[in-house]
């Protein structure tokens, strides 16, 4: 069930999928490792490299997606809103999100981290509202997916993951899906 907080501003709203209760207002958990999401496999990496981190260290996991304007990715979220009749970009992240972590759930039965995660959504520029949430929520680490952009791409665009470890005020984990057979799992990462 999504809990919805809204601000002054649109790009400043944010939900977490936390169940209420007598309609008060659900805290995340104290303690938490934060995994900002974007749906591509390097943030299924990140995800399975902290439901180890999770489990040694017993903190939950807090899966973060950042729904950012359309100008930064266009047709991310329209496909699946033409397809669903859904109106609200918001909406279709929010399923998008879901289904993101059950696909983690059916890949990963032995990992209880990722099957007891936390989300929460939140509209913005990623790295200015990934920041933001970690002022709220004060995780014990950020883990981060990067697809290891190189080269002009890099110079250009600059990466999420790198902005996140330099800003944050605490420890960021930059881990990278492996490339290869097609036969990998989520266990097979790379740590920066």
């Amino acid at each position: 069930m999504a809990e919805t907080t809204s601000a002054e501003k649109k790009d400043e709203s944010s939900h977490t999928s936390e169940k209420p209760d007598s309609g008060k207002k659900d805290t995340l958990p104290k303690g938490a490792i934060l995994v900002p999401i974007d749906f591509y496999p390097h943030s299924e990496a990140a995800m399975g490299f902290a439901s180890k981190v999770a489990a040694s260290m017993k903190s939950p996991i807090v899966a973060l997606h950042v729904v950012h304007d359309p100008v930064d990715a266009p047709g991310f979220y329209s496909e699946r809103r033409r397809k669903k009749g859904i109106d609200r970009m918001e909406d279709v992240a929010k399923e998008m999100l879901d289904q993101f972590l059950a696909k983690l759930v059916d890949k990963l039965p032995n990992k209880p981290a990722i099957k007891a995660t936390r989300t929460m959504l939140v509209v913005g520029i990623p790295v200015t509202r990934i920041l933001q949430v970690v002022e709220k929520i004060k995780p014990v680490m950020v883990v981060m997916g990067s697809q290891g952009k190189t080269g002009l791409a890099h110079a250009f665009l600059g990466s999420t993951a790198e902005n996140v470890a330099r800003l944050s005020p605490v420890p960021v984990t930059i881990v990278k899906a492996k490339r290869g057979k097609s036969g990998e799992t989520l266990e097979d990462v790379d740590v920066f």
